[in-house]
């Protein structure tokens, strides 16, 4: 059973996370076991070397999580996170999509998959969480 009635109901309560806002992050959709986020990238987000910097990509994956665990068990933290870098990305865009491995009584488990607007896998996390 979803904790939030709505997408919108979930979006106004994440509109709390400035640093996901202010970083261009979107709650895009939510399903009973998954989240869809989403982030345009800019300047801000990129690194000394011209590349996008692995901590936005680590904070979508991030915000993704939240949005998925916590529609299923409000409040829900990042216990412990495995982020593989796959590939750059050369798009202006970035989709992250969250599905529930595991659901159980004080933990969850989450895969996260990131790609670009190209199409390319960028990365992949693996989020165990903490049910409060």
């Amino acid at each position: 059973m979803s904790v939030f009635h709505s997408l919108q109901e979930a979006r106004d309560f994440f509109s709390k996370d400035l640093f996901a806002t202010s970083n261009n992050m979107t709650l895009d959709a939510l399903t009973e076991d998954g989240a869809v986020c989403g982030m345009e990238i800019t300047e801000r987000h990129m690194n000394a070397a011209g590349g996008l910097m692995g901590g936005a990509i680590l904070a979508l994956a991030d915000f993704t999580f939240a949005a998925a665990s916590n529609n299923a068990h409000r409040p829900t933290v990042a216990q412990q996170v495995s982020l593989n870098f796959l590939n750059a990305s050369k798009g202006k865009h970035l989709t992250s999509t969250a599905a529930c491995l595991k659901n159980g009584r004080t933990s969850c488990v989450y895969v996260i998959s990131i790609k670009d607007d190209l199409g390319k896998d960028i990365a992949q996390a693996t989020f165990t969480g903490f049910k409060l």
